[in-house]
């Protein structure tokens, strides 16, 4: 995702929010609140979320209880119906296989092969960048499939750089774990119901802040 440049297959440091679109359709028509694709890392130790408590943190080992509850309410914000499966509607060449069936390298392999076009995919809508970044951080090889665990394992990286840990333990506020996780996925709302990404590329919150609050609260205090 870009914030200015043509490319949209292979984001920059600079400009990772251009390629904002669309993903998902209903009955042929773009749903009324249009899923975005997020997930905003450069694959630079010094990039968007270096500052963020947490970043580096010992990835979660498990993907069930609180986590688990964490990756359907991103994927309510993010995925749509195709879950696992989805990709960005904006993708004029879609894979030539579901998502779940296809290995890394036949996702990377794709995604080289179709310059020029949005590439956000699973049920988190990794982007190029975030997804190259992510494996090399789990260390998984090419033949790795794409699988729901592996695209959970993946998630939970990124909710450690959020700070998940932490907000658990009291280091930081639920108020400041709500706004990391919104700076990694923009169909997640700010406290004003807008977007962190609002405005780049049509982007825009697909959940309302209340319902983020209450859901996330209830998570860390349950």
């Amino acid at each position: 995702m870009v914030f200015a440049g043509a490319g949209l297959a292979e984001p920059s440091a600079a400009g990772l929010f251009a390629a904002r679109q669309p993903l998902f359709t209903v009955q042929g028509e773009t749903t009324a609140k249009a899923r975005l694709a997020s997930l905003f890392m450069d694959e630079a130790d010094g990039g968007l979320f270096a500052a963020l408590p947490g970043r580096r943190e010992a990835p979660l080992r498990q993907g069930g209880g609180k986590a688990a509850r964490l990756h359907d309410l991103i994927a309510r914000a993010e995925a749509g119906p195709m879950g696992y499966d989805a990709v960005q509607h904006g993708a004029r060449v879609k894979p030539p296989k579901r998502p779940t069936d296809m290995s890394l390298g036949e996702i990377f392999a794709w995604i080289a092969a179709t310059p020029g076009q949005p590439h956000a995919i699973g049920r988190y809508q990794f982007i190029p960048a975030t997804l190259r970044h992510s494996v090399k951080r789990l260390g998984l090889p090419p033949e790795t499939r794409f699988s729901p665990e592996v695209q959970d394992r993946l998630a939970n990286l990124l909710l450690g750089d959020a700070g998940f840990l932490k907000a658990q333990t009291g280091e930081i506020t639920a108020e400041t774990f709500m706004l990391n996780l919104a700076k990694i996925w923009a169909g997640l709302p700010l406290p004003s119901g807008r977007s962190y990404y609002q405005g780049y590329a049509g982007n825009t919150a697909t959940m309302e802040y209340a319902v983020f609050a209450r859901e996330v609260r209830a998570i860390l205090d349950g």
